[in-house]
């Protein structure tokens, strides 16, 4: 991977902490941009960093309030980082949009594992969509016909639902909730109830089932939403 191309903003209310990560970062190739608070994160946001290191604790404006409006008009990686430890505190981060969830103290090692990581599967992700099909085990999706086959068979679906597809699909790994999948298919000023995502989701799931028996695809995580895991 070439650290040179990707940008990631760093967002602390903390220099210390800043200072820190933004010199092991910059040791490794990436491009670090920083930020002391939440407005001046969603200003930064506007470069469009391939990754965003989030802290949780800031004044005025916190990290969830902050990532939440980031989701608005950003789909890069969100790693969040936090001294609240407590389960309630990490499903709060990852319904608001986050993708990882790191505890301070941290390891300086394990944070740049992660960083790695989920800009590999970005990478991964891009690579499909030039590709424009989607492969997993047993199911194909193709992003130009807006179609899905799984084990030989055309999948039915309607817009919505190939459109919920898709959108899992692409971030394989990633919670998304209700709310978050509304508001990609129908917009923030769209009149209904964010319920009707569990029943489209439903019927995609009896559709698929009809032609895997064994794989889920669509995992529910509780609490949060779901997410795409096709093993």
């Amino acid at each position: 991977m070439d650290m040179a191309n990707e940008t990631i903003l760093l967002v602390d209310d903390e220099e210390e902490i800043i200072a820190f990560i933004q010199d092991a970062l910059e040791l490794e190739g990436y491009r670090v941009l920083t930020a002391g608070n939440g407005r001046d994160a969603l200003i930064q946001s506007q470069q469009q960093p391939s990754l965003i290191i989030l802290d949780v604790m800031m004044p005025e404006m916190n990290g969830i309030e902050v990532c939440e409006q980031l989701r608005e008009t950003t789909q890069c990686p969100i790693v969040f980082l936090s001294a609240c430890q407590s389960e309630v505190d990490r499903i709060r981060g990852l319904a608001a949009g986050g993708d990882d969830y790191l505890l301070k103290p941290f390891s300086l090692a394990e944070l740049k594992a992660r960083i790695h990581a989920h800009l590999r599967r970005e990478q991964r992700i891009h690579m499909q969509k030039e590709q424009s099909v989607l492969r997993f085990p047993s199911l194909t999706i193709d992003c130009k016909g807006h179609t899905v086959n799984c084990n030989g068979h055309n999948i039915a679906l309607t817009n919505k639902e190939y459109r919920i597809v898709e959108l899992l699909a692409m971030h394989q790994g990633q919670v998304f909730s209700r709310e978050q999948i509304y508001e990609k298919l129908w917009g923030f000023d769209a009149e209904g109830d964010d319920s009707t995502i569990t029943e489209h989701i439903k019927k995609i799931r009896a559709k698929l089932a009809a032609h895997a028996q064994d794989r889920t695809y669509i995992q529910t995580v509780w609490g949060i939403g779901y997410k795409w895991d096709s093993k």
